[in-house]
Order: C-alpha cells, then sequence, then structure tokens
C-alpha cells in the first residue's frame, strides 16, 4: 500500500509518499509561498527522493496548483515515483484541532471535513490551512480515494477533567467547550513509544515527559502510555514561549494592553501569535539558529530569550513530574529540541534535583535526525533525544482506515 501524507500551512504544502510494505519514503518534499509572488532566486519547491534533492521556483496562486505540482512531481517528473496516481491507495492528513469528539484518526466526509472547519477558531493558523490542503486533493484526486484525518489533539484525549478545565464559568465549557486540547500530539505520540522501545520496555510500564521543541513547542506528560497533561491549552498559543507565540501569560496582560493601545480581539491575537515569544524577547528573530549566533557574540537579547525559554520548560518538567508522582524518562524531539544543544543543557542544569547528570560531549555531537542517550541506563531518570516521525504516524493510521474499507 502507497499513502501519500500532507501537512498544509496557509501557504505550504509539505508532502510525503511512503510504501508501507517496509514504511519506506519513496519521495517527499515541500511548496512554500502558496498564493504569493516569487522573486527572482526564490525556490519555493524542493523535492527529496533518496540522496537526491532539487528546487526550483513556480508561483502557485492556490493550494490545488500546489497538489497538482505534487501529482505532477510524483507521477512525470525525472523524480517521479509512479506512473500513475492510481497507485497511491490513501491520503492522509496532520489536523491540529479535532475537538472533543474526534478522539481518533477517521475517514474523511462531508460532515468531518464541516466540523473541522468549524473548528477554526481554536486553531486559527492551522485548521483553515488543512481544510484548503482537504479540498485541493479532493479536486484533484476526487472523491474514490480514501482520505483520512489523523489529529493532533487525539493523543491528548486521556487526560483527566482536573487536567483540561479552566478555572472560568463552567458555562463557558458547556456552551463553547472551552478547556484544554493540546497540540504535537502526533509527535508525543511516536517519541513516547519510541523512547520505551530504547529503554526494553512497555509504554504501559514507564512514566515520560516529552518535549517537542521548535517553532511552536509543547511539553507533554505520558503516565504508562496514557497523556495526563500537555502544555498548549485551547488553541497552540498556551504554554511556555515560541518562535513568535508569547505562551502563557497573566491574563490581565491581554486586556491591559488592548486597553492601551485600543486592540481589537484579532489584532491582540496577532500580537501573540505572530509578534511575541523569542522573537520579541531577542529582538532579532524567530529562527533558534539566529538566536544562537547572536547568543555566541553575545547579544544580551539573545541570551535573555534563551535563558527565558529554558526556565519556563524546566518548570513544565518539574511540573508534570510532580503530575506523575515520578518520571522515568525525558525526551527532546523536534527542530531545536534536536539540534539546541546549548537549550538541552541548560533546561537539564535545573534537573539536579531528579539525579540529571547529561553527557556534555555527547549532546554537543548529537545532530539532527540521529538518536542518542544523554544519560547512563543505570540513571533513575534518563535522558534522550529522538527524531519524532510524525509523518510514519500519519501514514500508519490512514493505512488501517484504508485496509479496514477493503474487507
Amino acid at each position: 500500500m502507497k499513502v501519500l501524507v500532507i501537512n498544509c500551512g496557509s501557504s505550504s504544502l509539505k508532502y510525503q509518499l511512503m510504501d508501507m510494505t517496509d514504511e519506506s519514503v519513496l519521495c517527499k518534499g515541500v511548496i512554500e509561498r502558496i498564493g504569493m509572488k516569487i522573486n527572482g532566486g526564490e525556490k519555493n519547491v524542493v523535492i527529496k527522493k533518496d540522496d537526491a534533492k532539487a528546487e526550483y521556483d513556480k508561483e502557485l496562486l492556490t493550494h490545488t496548483d500546489a497538489f497538482n505540482e505534487v501529482k505532477y512531481i510524483l507521477c512525470e517528473s525525472e523524480y517521479k515515483v509512479v506512473d500513475s496516481f492510481d497507485e497511491i491507495d490513501a491520503i492522509g492528513h496532520r489536523i491540529v484541532q479535532g475537538g472533543p469528539d474526534y478522539k481518533q484518526s477517521v475517514l474523511v466526509d462531508e460532515k468531518v471535513a464541516k466540523d473541522i472547519e468549524d473548528l477554526s477558531p481554536l486553531a486559527p493558523l492551522h485548521n483553515p490551512a488543512h481544510i484548503q490542503g482537504y479540498k485541493a486533493c479532493l479536486n484533484v484526486v476526487g472523491p474514490d480515494v480514501p482520505q483520512v484525518f489523523v489529529f493532533d489533539t487525539a493523543f491528548h484525549a486521556t487526560m483527566p477533567p482536573k487536567a483540561y478545565m479552566f478555572a472560568v464559568p463552567y458555562e463557558y465549557y458547556e456552551k463553547y467547550k472551552v478547556r484544554r486540547y493540546g497540540a504535537h500530539g502526533t509527535s508525543h505520540k511516536f517519541v513516547s513509544l519510541r523512547v520505551a522501545d530504547k529503554m526494553g520496555k512497555k509504554p504501559e510500564d514507564i512514566k515520560v515527559i516529552t518535549c517537542h521543541l521548535g517553532n511552536g513547542s509543547s511539553v507533554t506528560a505520558v503516565e504508562y502510555g496514557k497523556v495526563v497533561d500537555t502544555s498548549m491549552g485551547l488553541t497552540p498559543l498556551d504554554g511556555f514561549m515560541m518562535g513568535t507565540r508569547s505562551g502563557g501569560v497573566d491574563p490581565s496582560v491581554v486586556t491591559f494592553i488592548m486597553d492601551k493601545e485600543g486592540f481589537t480581539p484579532k489584532e491582540m491575537d496577532t500580537v501573540l501569535n505572530k509578534k511575541s515569544g523569542v522573537m520579541a524577547i531577542s529582538g532579532i528573530s524567530s529562527d533558534d539558529r539566529d538566536i544562537c549566533a547572536a547568543q555566541n557574540e553575545g547579544n544580551e537579547r539573545a541570551i535573555l530569550a534563551h535563558e527565558m525559554q529554558a526556565y519556563q520548560i524546566a518548570k513544565f518538567i518539574g511540573a508534570y513530574t510532580a503530575a506523575m508522582n515520578g518520571v522515568d524518562a525525558i525526551v527532546f524531539t523536534g527542530g531545536i529540541g534536536e539540534n539546541g544543544a546549548w537549550l538541552r543543557s541548560k533546561i537539564c542544569s535545573y534537573l539536579g534535583y531528579l539525579g540529571v547528570r547529561i553527557n556534555e560531549d555527547i549532546n554537543l555531537k548529537t545532530v539532527k535526525g540521529a538518536e542518542a542517550e544523554l544519560t547512563k541506563e543505570s540513571d533513575s531518570v534518563r535522558v534522550f533525544i529522538l527524531a519524532t516521525n510524525e509523518e510514519l504516524m500519519i501514514a500508519r493510521d490512514t493505512k488501517a482506515i484504508a485496509e479496514a474499507l477493503k474487507k
């Protein structure tokens, strides 16, 4: 079975075609700047096949145009891996917000698509783009190819009410489903299973804290294979500071700034989601590579941004250790989690009370995509760097649902 995994942003489309007989990647890539003018020299289409990589520029006005380009790449270009799209058995989509009702991956129909579109206020940067991606696929391949939605929120569905409820009037939960949902669940699930395998344990026998750190970041407490708490809340804005997101702040800060600046709710949402976080504190960039470079040059605001980030993450790890009454393993994953040696080291420096002492030589030498343990097998709390693979988790769920249709 061949499964195409799609992950759409508002102006981007990531794709990965997998052969599920051995879970190998046949071809993958990304198309960026959808609907935008392409200036000279900008390579917005990327193709990766085996060890080969190609980049070129092409103006694509809609997600349907972008998906047609994916179809051309896979079926007709010099990097083609199938003779026809008919060889692709199913399409799996990453969906950030599934709300309280979608607790597992589902086959998409008109009702499911409408439900997810209606949840857009809970993930305004993500769900609308996901629906665009789904409709683009539908326009190109028609209704006969099964499409599956795999939800970032699904893995967090095991959280108890004491963890997911907010202390606001209960009627808002009843009327609007205001509660904690979490995000990055597909990644947290993958690495929580992977770390159990690395430790030679069953997931139901260990307590794990998974740290998915990237431009968007979250920390999750996984007790005996089930999520008991996670840092992101009603939307992916909550938690700790991220690339351009504020993370959790005193709610009065929001109303105070709105009053002083005369901001509308939409304008304040833009401030918190797109103009805050590491970018705001550093005054430089939301890209961790830029922050590291500035920090190495002694830039005080870059140093402060990193110090704040590490401190806030360490506090979540401490809180979740208390919530689970202990922890067996801590995992770093995601772009920064896998690349950020300084941040990993600084976070772990706060965890001496757990007996955490990482091997700094291994920490500094580990590169993105590699797996490494920073502690000893005999340590009571073990620390790992593990590469996440959300696409594989999406492909596995999609394959299972597509196969069930044939029975």
